[in-house]
């Protein structure tokens, strides 16, 4: 029974346009499908060409070969050939919804079917694909031997441009691919290549058309294009490939193209028929890459990776002999192996691990420990130990002792820093191997546990945890080696503890790691500082008199490198013999805390006081000259000092330099507190205003800008008087004494003196004059008396005198 044909001619409309007519058409083809297929059929000679041609110039035009899917489900095979330099015959059979095509052939093997009429026939011949299915040999041009000629002739573009058909038959949405030649039999040579490459499903839904001049106004997924009429290869529209054009560079990504590539540049497209036949999903790179590795086609890494993936998924697919040659193939030397394929393949190990002989699988483990001991994977994994287990396991084990023992040895005793990851495979290798590492063991250790503070992706090796699973040696000396850290190192330490969940709660103490696991919590409970250290002192289990290290890892996991206050540094002393915090070498934070407090923080003093006595041997001159500077100004607040005051805190000052700046601050500050008190002695009084410290003399007028000092001059009419008598004396003292005293006796004593009442100011006056005499009374008159200022008749008296 012949399908419904379609033949559509050129024809001169008026004007000299040309446009088409159907010449014949089958009763059967509704008249939609007519109108939809009439722009399909229509045929633009290259541009171009010549106005006359010979027979062959003719022949030699592009053919456009299409098959299409119509809005009704249905699909239209055509051929449409140059008749002329401006006409054209095309000829089509419509396959109805549901229709296969003839003998379950794919629509591009129609190509060179003999069918094919160029003109319109008197009668209806059968159609050309029902006269192909019946017909024995191949079609033109679509042999077995020139698609495998095509396909090497093509090798740089192959795998490029099956994995664009693949994108292109799986998602509608895909942009079309684009293929530019001169012929368009190599385009239909193009679309038979995938098409023994695709699914059948796939491949038998692909549309395409051999030739076009305008690639954008189409609708199929493949177009064949003149080099003329190729568009931009950066145009987002389309995938561009242009055969004639340079070598594609880079490697393409799809495993599944990659390795259909090879298969047909190995002539062999019977394999895609085989590994049709093997379970996984249409486009799974697996199965094709198993069928090529067992027929002995060279494949690349990530084919290779794609096969053994595979084949672990389905360790039951293969009979052992086909195992056998996957093992084989993916085991023979290779000089692209990457960390996935190895990754891969010890995933197929796993799998076939007990199923398969050691035969079969020792090679492939074998292969894991060379690539793990001289590739740049540091993540792959040993395989397990059972894989040498058979007699050809122990021999293939003995093999890389003696291959790889002494390379591995070396390795792990220089130390080269590589980081964790690296360490923990070279101690599961040698394990593996069965070496001895008894004296490479400790430094390897120390090693690993310096390289987990300091590396912050340490979390990233989750074969840390597995190494200290199965290594309970390694685990006890890394464990004990962090401890041992932890006073030096706390808050590296913690955060480790917080990335990686070691094992730590076994019968070893490890006060430290217990430490620095509990201080993230017991920092979230508390706020207080103090009570913090409490916590985590609590959870070292042990005491800081019998252990005094973990006091300085406590310290340095609550105040990192904060300084603690001096009231927090005195609780620190008082709750721990100072003999624990030399131990410790926390006493150096105590001194921190004592010299970093500011002036109004009177526990500095009080601290200062108590280190020189519990630290008489440790703390440095400069050191202990800024601590007695504070213990100085405990004596000057505390009661009875020894006279020179001013010269003691000079002398002092001097033995600290460069002096602590707020450790001077409190020195100055209580000493000028002392001698703004009402009874200071005259005599140090007098040094001070004579020291000529600049410092000093800054000091003190700071201090009798105090609240306290303002509320005693307008409390106390004596203590006015006395401020008057000090703060108008000494005129000669030197200019820092000058300013100063002229600056209080203007913003500080004068604006207390004028907001007494009459009454506050006339008792005043009267401890003045009974302090000095009549005259120092009159002084003190004359410096509170309002300036003159004249009345606004007086303003403009004076002004016509200016004037005048």
């Amino acid at each position: 029974m012949s399908l419904p044909q379609l033949h559509y001619t050129s024809v001169t409309a008026g004007g000299g346009e040309t446009g088409g007519r159907f010449t014949a058409v089958d009763p059967g083809i509704p008249g939609p499908v007519r109108a939809e297929a009439a722009p399909l059929l229509s045929y633009e000679a290259p541009a171009g060409t010549p106005d006359r041609l010979s027979d062959s110039q003719l022949r030699a035009l592009p053919v456009a070969f299409g098959y299409i899917a119509l809005s009704d489900g249905s699909h239209l095979l055509s051929r449409a050939v140059a008749t002329g330099p401006a006409g054209f015959h095309a000829h089509a059979v419509h396959l109805t919804p549901g229709t296969p095509m003839p003998g379950q052939t794919l629509p591009v093997t129609a190509w060179g079917a003999a069918g094919w009429l160029s003109g319109t026939p008197d009668r209806t011949p059968p159609d050309p694909l029902t006269s192909l299915s019946t017909t024995h040999g191949p079609s033109r041009g679509l042999t077995r031997e020139g698609l495998g000629d095509f396909a090497v002739s093509r090798s740089p573009w192959l795998a490029a441009v099956l994995a664009d058909l693949r994108r292109a038959s799986e998602d509608p949405s895909a942009p079309p691919v684009v293929l530019v030649e001169r012929q368009s039999a190599d385009v239909a040579r193009w679309i038979a290549l995938a098409a023994a490459a695709l699914p059948r499903e796939h491949a038998e839904r692909l549309t395409f058309t051999t030739y076009t001049r305008h690639p954008g106004r189409t609708a199929h997924q493949v177009v064949g294009v003149l080099p003329e009429d190729a568009p931009d290869t950066r145009d987002p529209r389309f995938r561009v490939h242009v055969a004639s054009g340079p070598r594609p560079a880079g490697a393409v990504g799809d495993a599944w193209a990659g390795t259909a590539a090879r298969i047909w540049r190995s002539r062999a497209p019977e394999l895609f028929r085989d590994a049709a036949d093997l379970p996984g999903e249409p486009f799974a790179a697996g199965p094709l890459a198993v069928t090529a590795l067992g027929a002995g086609i060279a494949l690349g890494s990530n084919e290779r990776a794609a096969a053994a993936d595979w084949a672990a998924e389905r360790p039951y697919a293969l009979d052992e002999k086909r195992t056998r040659q996957l093992t084989d193939a993916l085991t023979a030397p290779a000089d692209d192996r990457t960390a996935a394929e190895c990754a891969a393949a010890l995933r197929l190990l796993t799998a076939l691990d007990g199923r398969c002989p050691a035969d079969v699988t020792a090679p492939l483990a074998a292969l894991l420990v060379t690539e793990a001991v001289r590739g740049d994977d540091v993540d792959l994994e040993p395989p397990a130990r059972s894989a040498f287990e058979e007699p050809e396991g122990r021999r293939a084990l003995a093999a890389l002792v003696e291959e790889l023992g002494d390379e591995l040895l070396a390795e792990l005793s220089s130390g080269v820093p590589r980081g964790v990851a690296r360490t923990v495979q070279l101690l599961r290798l040698v394990r593996l191997l069965g070496l001895d590492t008894a004296e490479l063991l400790p430094d390897a250790v120390r090693r690993l546990a310096r390289a987990l503070l300091d590396d912050p992706g340490a979390e990233a090796c989750p074969a840390l945890l597995e190494l200290l699973d199965e290594q309970f040696d390694v685990r006890t000396a890394l464990l004990g080696e962090l401890d041992r850290l932890g006073p030096d190192h706390p808050a590296d330490t913690e955060s480790l503890l917080t990335r990686v969940s070691l094992p730590f709660t076994g019968t070893q103490a490890l006060p430290h790691l217990r430490m620095c696991a509990e201080a993230p919590a017991a920092r979230a409970r508390g706020t207080e500082r103090v009570a913090v250290l409490h916590t985590v002192l609590r959870a070292a289990g042990m005491s800081p008199f019998a252990e005094p290290l973990v006091l300085r890892t406590a310290v340095g996991l609550v105040w990192g490198e904060e300084t603690p206050t001096a009231g927090e540094a005195r609780a620190l002393l008082d709750e721990t013999t100072s003999d624990a915090h030399r131990t410790a070498g926390t006493w150096t934070r105590l001194v921190d805390a004592a010299l970093g407090a500011p002036a109004h923080d009177e526990d500095a003093a009080e601290l200062a006081h108590d280190l020189l006595r519990g630290f008489p041997q440790e703390i440095s001159t400069r050191v202990r000259a800024c601590l007695m500077l504070l213990d100085f100004a405990r004596t000057m607040r505390s009661g009875p000092a020894e006279p020179g005051w001013a010269d003691h805190a000079r002398m002092l000052r001097s033995r600290a330099e460069p002096v602590e700046p707020l450790a001077l601050e409190h020195a100055y500050g209580a000493l000028a507190g002392r001698l703004l008190a009402p009874q200071r002695p005259d005599a140090e009084l007098y040094a001070f205003v004579h020291s000529g410290d600049e410092d000093l003399i800054a000091a003190y007028g700071r201090a009798a800008r105090r609240d306290e000092v303002r509320a005693l001059l307008e409390a106390d009419p004596a203590y006015a008087a006395d401020c008057f008598a000090v703060w108008n004396a000494h005129p000669h003292a030197g200019e820092a004494w000058t300013g100063t005293r002229a600056a209080l006796l203007d913003d500080v004593l004068r604006p207390a003196v004028r907001a007494l009442s009459p009454e506050g100011l006339a008792a005043v006056e009267q401890a003045v004059e009974r302090e000095g005499s009549s005259r120092t009374l009159d002084a003190f008159r004359a410096w509170n008396r309002p300036p003159r200022t004249l009345g606004r008749l007086g303003k403009r008296i004076a002004g016509r005198v200016r004037r005048g």
